[in-house]
């Protein structure tokens, strides 16, 4: 969310009274966490990202929530990207409460010095593998690198499975894609859904060559069961937007908005491209943290394109000596064809 945030309050079908507090994660860019209290438990549903704006924000929140972080029990994360977990890092020393996370992103809070080290080897080959120039490469890492000045290792002390996917009250599923070890949480009738579905665009994706149990495929699978496993849910209350009231039509905006990208990236490839080639086809021209966040999500569709056998590699004796993968599409593919599984109807 770039717009400013607010503070909102919300009370479940049983009674437990849920406070949205807005974190300015990154300049201009918003997220929530949402303090969850009931008779034994004030509970933090994630932290935002421990940039000083993030921190000052989130202590104001609890303020005005009539909260101090040493009246904490608990803090579990939806999943571990920075601007969910990162205030970890600031929050510890201040609370006693109790860290909680799928254990599937254990490594990257309680261990993130060396869990950031073992990425960035295959980032480094995945960026490499795309196309990009040799400059473009070190300065793309050195951005993907600046979360180990932000954040340093906090301990976990439980994992969802641990608990059978049920604590303080809540249920849990597990649905990766967007994180590894992605979760939404059910208080009632209300659903804490993370990055599942996100306003206007689809949530950030990577390919599995850089973390399993990312890319796409996963993605589509976890929106199903999300799906599934909310029936009757009133509220879903996210990582960065307003309030969902409809996730069916929201779930089929997410599904309208890949069908678009990966037409555009289908139709591009009647010629030979890598994927930095096509990240540009798809997306523009983009530097910086967007030109990694466009290579990313484009090495995803990428991915799904191929094992789905959409496109095909050009160039394997080129491959094999080490070049970029030069990607061409096999036949002539509707729009409708590239998320066959998916029931959403098609927006050229």
């Amino acid at each position: 969310m770039t717009a400013p945030a607010s503070f909102a309050t919300f009370v479940t079908s049983g009674g437990a009274r849920i406070d949205r507090i807005p974190v300015e994660a990154f300049p201009g860019f918003w997220a929530y966490t949402y303090l969850v209290r009931s008779a034994e438990n004030n509970l933090l549903i994630d932290c935002g990202s421990g940039t000083d704006s993030s921190h000052n924000d989130l202590l104001n929140g609890l303020e005005q929530a009539g909260l101090q972080p040493s009246d904490l029990n608990h803090i579990l994360l939806t999943h571990a990207h920075i601007d969910h977990y990162g205030g970890l890092t600031r929050l510890k020393p201040l609370s006693q409460a109790k860290i909680g996370c799928h254990e599937l992103d254990v490594q990257t809070v309680a261990h993130h010095e060396a869990r950031l080290a073992h990425i960035n080897r295959r980032t480094a080959s995945f960026l490499a593998d795309s196309g990009l120039a040799k400059e473009e490469v070190e300065t793309l890492l050195g951005i993907y690198r600046f979360t180990k000045v932000l954040y340093q290792s906090v301990p976990i002390d439980f994992t969802y499975e641990a608990e059978d996917m049920r604590f303080a009250g809540l249920e849990m599923v597990h649905l990766p894609g967007h994180c590894p070890g992605h979760v939404a949480m059910r208080l009632d009738d209300v659903i804490f859904c993370g990055d599942m579905v996100v306003e206007g665009v689809t949530p950030h994706l990577s390919p599995e060559s850089i973390s399993p149990y990312s890319g796409l495929d996963h993605y589509l699978e976890s929106l199903v069961k999300l799906q599934q496993w909310s029936n009757g849910a009133r509220l879903f209350l996210n990582g960065h937007d307003d309030v969902i009231t409809d996730l069916p039509g929201r779930v089929t905006a997410t599904h309208q908005n890949l069908i678009r990208r990966m037409s555009k990236a289908v139709r591009a490839l009647s010629e030979p491209l890598t994927i930095a080639q096509i990240g540009k086809a798809v997306y523009g021209e983009a530097t910086g943290y967007q030109l990694l966040l466009v290579i990313e999500k484009t090495g995803a569709y990428v991915e799904y394109l191929y094992e789905h056998a959409m496109i095909e590699i050009t160039n394997p004796d080129e491959v094999e000596q080490g070049l970029p993968a030069k990607y061409r599409k096999l036949r002539q593919i509707a729009s409708d064809e590239i998320l066959p599984n998916q029931k959403a109807s098609v927006v050229e």
